[in-house]
């Protein structure tokens, strides 16, 4: 696994996309799904698997987002030659500056071996393909928060987290003297926010982050 920090804003895929490569009777199926991290990556691969069962291997590389705002990258070669297949994919990621996705090559075996650099060559090219045809949008990290603060800043609260391009996702008032607001807010301004919170409320905001997405 290869571990880095994403940049504020980044481009990813506006949707699923498929494109077909062949190689000395072998074909290729590249199937390029957008994934806001590792759960949905593996769900992807998974829902490939069950299309193409009878595949004779399932090689597949992602890029997305860990906990921490980190990017997580991982690869495999399913059965291919260790470092044939699953680099190969994830190379072909890096190399089109794309976040946030996953890529699932699917082979059907045509009768003739390929050899290691044949593999890697014909791997990267169908993942290749699929990124290169694909539409891109950009995406631009979210942090998903939990606001709370007196009851009488509940307004206040609000309006300074709209200004910083921030929305409510839902709110609760179980507490007959807080507000607590589940919110979203660009991840770069998630700092101006709390300053800010603090600055209105006396020092009596709280904010805790859920997690970090893409918007």
């Amino acid at each position: 696994m290869r571990e880095a920090r994403l940049a504020a804003s980044f481009f990813t895929l506006a949707g699923t996309f498929r494109a077909e490569t062949r190689e000395k009777g072998s074909r290729f199926i590249a199937t390029a799904a957008p994934a806001r991290d590792e759960e949905e990556a593996r769900a992807a691969i998974a829902a490939v698997r069950s299309e193409f069962p009878d595949a004779t291997h399932h090689c597949w590389g992602f890029s997305v987002r860990g906990r921490r705002g980190e990017r997580v990258e991982r690869s495999h070669d399913a059965g291919e030659p260790k470092g044939t297949a699953g680099p190969s994919v994830l190379q072909a990621i890096r190399r089109a500056g794309l976040g946030d996705l996953v890529v699932v090559v699917t082979r059907y075996f045509g009768g003739t071996r390929l050899g290691k650099g044949g593999l890697a060559r014909a791997y990267r090219a169908a993942a290749t393909r699929a990124l290169q045809e694909v539409p891109r949008v950009a995406a631009v990290p979210t942090s998903r928060l939990l606001i709370s603060v007196p009851l009488q800043f509940d307004g206040e609260a609000r309006h300074l987290l709209a200004r910083h391009g921030g929305r409510v996702e839902s709110s609760s008032y179980d507490d007959a003297e807080r507000s607590v607001l589940r919110a979203s807010v660009p991840a770069e301004a998630r700092d101006r926010l709390a300053e800010g919170l603090q600055e209105i409320s006396g020092g009596q905001a709280r904010l805790v982050e859920i997690d970090q997405t893409q918007a």
